[in-house]
């Protein structure tokens, strides 16, 4: 018999997210279910409820999650109940051309589960990232099970599911920072700040934050940024060049995802450095720069697909930090909220009151 659970769900573009019944399959062949502990308010899920990702309502909102496992399918080796976990959205398969070149982070066949989840009414749901995690049970692939240290509290582990990786990876995995960089980092909200505390925990010698709110700048201080540009009341290409003599930064990352903050950031970067982008575009956006400039500054142009993460790798290596107090994911939550406050939670971090609004269930 299916679960019936409670969980979110956006039904239309940009209509208000509503809490309904959802059914979840028992897990069938490579699959878990997952008693979800907590999952955080990710711009994503925000993407999808204003349909700047696809089409294919309804969508069953939440990535970024942990929680333990209530039951596991058929072939499933490596995981059982009871397992504390973090969900990932990029399951490794193991057998694409990417991980059979031993890089397993591009891989181009992750998993997700094979059944779906529904409404009452029989209606598909599709999950945010292939997680759906807004729910108090949900559906995933098992691979999609990383296994942690159940000492970590289940709002601050999630956090590393979706935003707080994909940051740390853009400066660590992509960005390639190493003791004595410069970096800097455009927008900061979860990711930017991520990014910065990825640079800060890689040696990075200079960490320049940028963004047009002097609350975020403050918050990006608190996560190892050495200096901070207001672009509202400065030109942020000429103070990461004044901040790094003239050269521009070794490292830009750009977590904004807009075609300006983008051009900012290849301007920004010394000859021969790299820009990361992080920041999620919408499907209409576009870029346009001189291809003279593209060839004559060299270096690399980057995009950052989840911090190019591995998770079995990662996860648990980053929360053993923080279980050692070497890496604050605890700084990144702003409030706890249940699952009616999700569209409220849309709200503050629209308008930049929140890093991250955790939903616990």
């Amino acid at each position: 018999m299916p679960y019936e659970v409670q969980g979110v769900v956006a039904r239309g573009k940009g209509q208000e997210v509503s809490l309904e019944t959802v059914l979840v399959p028992d897990p069938g062949p490579g699959e878990a279910v997952v008693n979800v502990q907590a999952c955080g308010v990710c711009h994503t899920d925000l993407h999808y409820r204003e349909g700047g990702i696809s089409d294919d309502y309804p969508f069953l909102l939440g990535h970024e999650a942990a929680g333990t496992v209530e039951a596991v399918g058929e072939g499933v080796t490596g995981l059982e109940p009871g397992d504390f976990v973090i969900l990932n959205w990029r399951a490794v398969c193991g057998q694409c051309r990417a991980c059979l070149r031993g890089r397993p982070w591009y891989c181009f066949a992750t998993h997700n589960a094979t059944q779906k989840m529904t409404l009452k009414d029989g209606t598909e749901l599709s999950p945010a990232l292939g997680i759906g995690a807004f729910l108090e049970k949900t559906l995933v692939a098992a691979g999609q099970c990383t296994k942690v240290s159940a000492e970590a509290p289940a709002q601050v582990a999630g956090l590393l599911g979706c935003g707080v990786m994909a940051g740390i990876g853009a400066a660590v995995n992509t960005g390639g920072v190493t003791r004595g960089d410069s970096v800097a980092v455009i927008g900061c909200g979860g990711v930017g700040d991520a990014a910065i505390l990825g640079a800060s925990l890689a040696g990075a010698a200079k960490v320049i934050a940028v963004d047009v709110d002097d609350r975020k700048l403050e918050w990006a201080r608190g996560f190892g940024a050495t200096h901070t540009v207001n672009s509202r009341s400065a030109d942020p290409v000429e103070a990461i060049r004044d901040l790094t003599g003239g050269n521009g930064a070794d490292v830009v990352i750009e977590a904004v995802g807009r075609p300006e903050t983008y051009e900012q950031a290849f301007y920004a970067r010394d000859l021969a450095g790299t820009v990361v982008l992080v920041g999620v575009p919408t499907p209409d956006m576009r870029i346009d720069l001189p291809l003279l400039d593209v060839f004559g500054r060299g270096g690399a142009l980057k995009s950052s697909w989840y911090g190019d993460c591995l998770p079995s790798r990662d996860f648990p290596m980053l929360i053993d930090l923080f279980l050692q107090n070497r890496l604050p994911l605890d700084k990144f939550v702003s409030e706890t909220i249940g699952l009616d406050q999700v569209e409220e939670a849309f709200g503050k971090m629209h308008r930049g009151e929140v890093l991250r609004s955790v939903v616990v269930l």
